[in-house]
């Protein structure tokens, strides 16, 4: 009876390991790609509401082309700007994605593809994008990035 017992406890435990060690969570590579992922589509739908809870109000931001470092503000003030434009995500891709954990802090560097339009005009652009996220409060926020664009 107490071997059965010892051979049901081990195979509870293992079972319980596994669904632990599977599950994704807060803490997963997996749910940081899908911050990551929402954080890019609700700046191209512009919902403040999200992107304030995502991206705090120190955010630093560096984007190709722009002298201008881009701060909370700027970025709902862009994504409003592009709505006001018309302006509509067809494709979002992220073709290479590789990325490096320090605790609660994850820096994320990337191969991006976005097609947009804007006035019935379609625009393919490019680049690689480095992104920090940083746990607080057990969720992931987007506090900062740097993206360049490959050339047309």
């Amino acid at each position: 009876m107490r071997l059965i017992r010892s051979a049901a406890m081990a195979i509870i435990m293992s079972a319980t390991l596994t669904l632990s060690v599977g599950a994704p969570g807060p803490d997963s590579q997996e749910d940081l790609l899908k911050v990551r992922e929402t954080v890019w589509r609700a700046w191209f739908s512009s919902d403040t509401k999200l992107l304030e809870k995502l991206v705090p109000t120190d955010t630093i931001v560096m984007s190709a082309g722009e002298r201008k470092w881009k701060h909370q503000s700027d970025v709902l003030q862009t994504a409003a700007q592009f709505q006001a434009d018309g302006g509509k995500l067809i494709r979002l891709d992220f073709p290479r994605t590789e990325v490096q954990r320090f605790g609660d802090v994850a820096i994320v560097y990337s191969r991006y593809q976005v097609e947009t339009e804007v006035g019935g005009k379609r625009k393919l652009s490019s680049g690689r994008v480095t992104e920090i996220f940083v746990r607080r409060h057990g969720k992931w926020t987007n506090p900062g990035w740097h993206t360049d664009e490959e050339p047309e």
